[in-house]
């Protein structure tokens, strides 16, 4: 995000809730609900009844088209407002100065629950400059923000950290190319492209290759896609990739996602460990159940798996073509052994995993942060009185230099979303 401008001075309490700026309060989240998205998962988490449609998104922050309510531990009857508003009337108190300086008068970061029955489109995120360039291109070009073939939707970029909560598939970045190579020999398809990734430096083949793909013939998708169903039967060294590619044809029928698919890493995480995608790494979530953490951004080129539009030039200028293995995550513990952080290099956001126990460790910091409940309870408790009693599927939101405040809760484990 650009530079900010030194903030305002506080608004007055009257432009605050009744119940002033507690040290931490309940956040009501709002479900997103996409065609790809699971219809039990988020219902499982957050002990709600399941109404037969998918709830692919639980959205946990401040952004503007979906903003979470945020209530008091003991509301007065005002009821929850919306916490992009609060921010908006007193930054400083909800984010705290540092913050403000950093990132603007604005949340930095984005925590979600993406649930996923089917695959997401396969995308890619700009760096912040390419997306600073975009966004003046198409403001220029007089694009309307909610046009369909609009691309940037601010000048932001998109880094964002998925961490599993049980099995979950991905594809993430390209594989290395010896090793495409040897699986399409194994399917015995596109054999120009496998002579290509043989001969020729990946960096140059793979923007090729993705372009063919996007523009691939019927009769070549149909090929394409006979060969994986029987790869994917078969007890060979790519058959669980091929059943996650096989099923991209099942999913998205006539889309040609599934060939550029065909060049990236698949990959299975288990609970608890977690991908880092950072600008121009292709990637698509295929199946499973985690959470989310990403900078406030909505720009997303798409390149297949998608009724959306899909600007293949635009793709190809922020795609980074390296290839290599996918770097899985694993948290690192802290010093006092409840809490583990996962590594990331984003500014905008910070995500580790808390396992409190009887014991009460603190939680307050100087910048502010979001705790999501996913199994067992837990209990806040901060000056004044104040307490909250979090059980799964529950949140909180912490406003910065609250403290003292502390979580206790032996058998629950949660996640802190925070700046960087």
């Amino acid at each position: 995000m650009p530079p900010s401008t030194p903030p305002a001075p506080s608004s007055p309490a009257s432009a605050l809730p009744p119940f002033g700026l507690p040290p931490f309060g309940l956040l009501r989240n709002p479900v997103r609900r996409y065609a790809w998205g699971s219809p039990t998962a988020v219902p499982a988490l957050t002990g709600t009844t399941p109404d037969g449609t998918p709830q692919a998104e639980l959205w946990l922050g401040a952004h503007p088209s979906a903003p979470s309510l945020l209530s008091a531990p003991d509301p007065d009857g005002s009821g929850p407002r919306p916490l992009d508003e609060l921010i908006d009337a007193d930054p400083d108190g909800l984010l705290g100065p540092d913050t403000v300086r950093r990132f603007g008068p604005a949340l930095p970061f984005l925590f979600k629950v993406l649930a996923a029955d089917r695959a997401l489109s396969l995308q890619v995120h700009p760096t912040r400059a390419q997306a600073e360039a975009g966004y003046a291109a198409e403001q220029a070009r007089g694009i309307p923000p909610t046009a369909p073939d609009r691309v940037y939707k601010d000048r932001g970029h998109k880094p964002e950290l998925l961490c599993a909560l049980g099995d979950f598939e991905a594809l993430c970045g390209f594989r290395p190319a010896a090793d495409t190579a040897r699986l399409l020999d194994a399917l015995g398809v596109l054999p120009h492209w496998a002579a290509a990734l043989r001969t020729r430096p990946a960096e140059a083949v793979l923007p090729e290759l993705l372009r063919s793909g996007l523009n691939a013939s019927d009769e070549e998708l149909a090929a394409v896609t006979r060969a994986l169903h029987r790869a994917a039967a078969a007890d060979g060294p790519y058959a669980a990739s091929c059943a996650a590619y096989a099923r991209l044809t099942e999913e998205y029928p006539g889309d040609r996602g599934p060939l550029p698919a065909l060049l990236l890493n698949h990959v299975t995480l288990t609970a608890g460990q977690a991908l880092y995608l950072d600008a121009g790494v292709p990637h698509a979530y295929l199946r499973g159940v985690g959470v989310e953490l990403m900078a406030n951004s909505d720009n997303v080129l798409r390149c297949g798996l998608t009724a959306k539009h899909v600007d293949v030039d635009g793709l190809l200028a922020v795609t980074s073509f390296r290839t290599g293995e996918p770097a899985v995550l694993t948290p690192r513990p802290l010093a006092d052994g409840t809490e583990e952080r996962f590594p990331s290099p984003a500014e905008e956001f910070g995500l580790s995993r808390l396992r409190p126990g009887a014991t009460a460790v603190r939680v307050d910091l100087p910048t502010p942060q979001i705790l999501l409940c996913v199994s067992g309870q837990a209990r806040l408790r901060g000056t004044g009185g104040a307490e909250l009693a979090l059980p799964a599927g529950a949140s909180a939101y912490l406003r910065p230099g609250a403290g003292p405040v502390e979580l206790t809760g032996p058998g629950a484990e949660l996640f802190r979303a925070t700046t960087g």
